[in-house]
C-alpha cells in the first residue's frame, strides 16, 4: 500500500508511485502512434470514405464508462472487505491475547501457567503471519516467519499441512483443552475462549473466499475487448472533427477507460504485494509487537516502514 501520499489537488495529479498511468501507458502511446497514421493517412490519402460519426461512440462510451465504474465498485468492495477482514484480525488477536491471560489461572502451577500463556499468545502470533503468508502464497517463507514461535516438532508437521492457519488453529484449541483438562481454565471460560478460534478461522474463510473467487473470467474478457475495439476504432470517428488533435483527443480518452480498467484490475485481489494492495506485512508485524508487549517483552521488533514509498 502507498504510505500516506499527498491527496491534495494539484498534487495527486502528479504522483506517479502505484497510478494507473504507469500500467496503460505503453498502450497509450501504440495508440498514440496509431492515430497518428490514421490522421496521415486522412491527410495525405483523402480516405474519408473510412470516417465514422461520433454517434456510435458518445453512446457507447457512456455504456461503458457506466459499465467500468461497476465493475470498479465491486472491486474496491473485494478491497475493503478485506481490509475489514484484517481489521477483524487484528482485534481478535489482541482480545485473545487479553482473555489468556486473563482467563487462564492457577495458584499452584503458576510457572507452568505463564508459559502456558506464552506459547499461547505465540501461537496467535504465529497463526496471524501464516494467514498472511497462505493468502500470498509465499508457503516457502513459512519455516523463517512462523518457525520462532511455534515447537519445532510442531512446526515440522506444518510441513504436511496443505492449510498452515488452518492447522496452528486445531493446535491452539487442543492445547486450550488440555489447560482446562488439568483445572487451569473454568468451565465457563471454555467457550468464551473456543469462540475466539472461530472468529480466527471465520475471518480466515473470508478471506479465502476473496482469493480464490476473483471477478468471473468472461466479465474482465468483455471489458477489456469493448475498451480495445473502442479505443480501436475513435481515431476514425474524430479525425473529421479534431484533425491533428486526433493523437492527442485518443491518449485522453483512452487514458480515462484503460485507466478506470487497470484499477480495477490492480484491487481485484487485495493480498498481493501491488502498490495498492493491503499492507499485510506491515499490520502482521504490529499484532507481533503489541502481543508481545503484553507478555512484557523488552527485545521487539522494529515495525515496518515503507519502501521506496510503499509498505507491504
Amino acid at each position: 500500500m502507498l504510505a500516506r501520499p499527498t491527496r491534495a489537488f494539484p498534487g495527486t495529479m502528479f504522483y506517479l508511485k502505484g497510478s494507473a498511468l504507469l500500467a496503460v501507458l505503453p498502450i497509450i502511446v501504440v495508440l498514440v502512434v496509431y492515430a497518428e497514421g490514421v490522421y496521415q493517412l486522412f491527410r495525405h490519402f483523402e480516405q474519408r470514405h473510412l470516417s465514422i460519426t461520433t454517434t456510435p461512440f458518445t453512446l457507447v462510451g457512456l455504456a461503458l464508462s457506466i459499465f467500468l465504474g461497476f465493475r470498479n465498485n465491486a472491486c474496491y468492495d473485494r478491497w475493503w472487505e478485506a481490509r475489514k477482514l484484517w481489521g477483524a484480525q487484528i482485534n481478535n488477536t489482541r482480545t485473545t491475547a487479553r482473555l489468556l491471560l486473563n482467563l487462564v489461572r492457577s495458584a499452584d502451577h503458576a510457572e507452568e501457567v505463564r508459559a502456558f500463556q506464552k506459547e499461547m499468545v505465540y501461537r496467535v502470533i504465529a497463526y496471524t503471519h501464516a494467514l498472511r503468508l497462505h493468502l500470498r502464497q509465499q508457503l516457502t517463507r513459512m519455516d523463517a516467519e512462523v518457525g520462532p514461535f511455534l515447537p519445532a516438532d510442531e512446526m515440522a508437521a506444518l510441513h504436511h499441512e496443505s492449510n498452515v492457519p488452518n492447522a496452528i488453529a486445531q493446535r491452539m484449541g487442543d492445547r486450550l483443552m488440555e489447560a482446562y483438562d488439568r483445572g487451569w481454565i473454568h468451565v465457563m471460560h471454555v467457550p468464551t475462549l473456543q469462540d475466539t478460534l472461530t472468529r480466527f478461522l471465520d475471518i480466515q474463510g473470508g478471506c479465502e473466499r476473496i482469493k480464490n473467487t476473483p471477478v468471473p473470467l468472461s466479465y474482465t474478457m468483455l471489458t477489456h475487448r469493448i475498451v480495445a475495439v473502442y479505443c480501436a476504432a475513435l481515431p476514425f470517428g474524430l479525425v473529421d472533427t479534431v484533425g491533428k488533435a486526433t493523437p492527442l483527443v485518443v491518449a485522453i480518452v483512452s487514458f480515462a477507460f484503460l485507466g478506470l480498467d487497470a484499477v480495477g484490475s490492480q484491487i481485484e485481489d487485495p493480498f498481493e504485494e501491488d502498490p495498492n494492495d493491503l499492507p499485510l506485512h506491515q499490520i502482521s508485524r504490529m499484532i507481533e509487537i503489541n502481543l508481545k508487549q503484553r507478555l512484557g517483552e523488552k527485545d521487539l521488533p522494529a515495525a515496518i516502514q515503507p519502501v521506496d514509498g510503499i509498505l507491504l
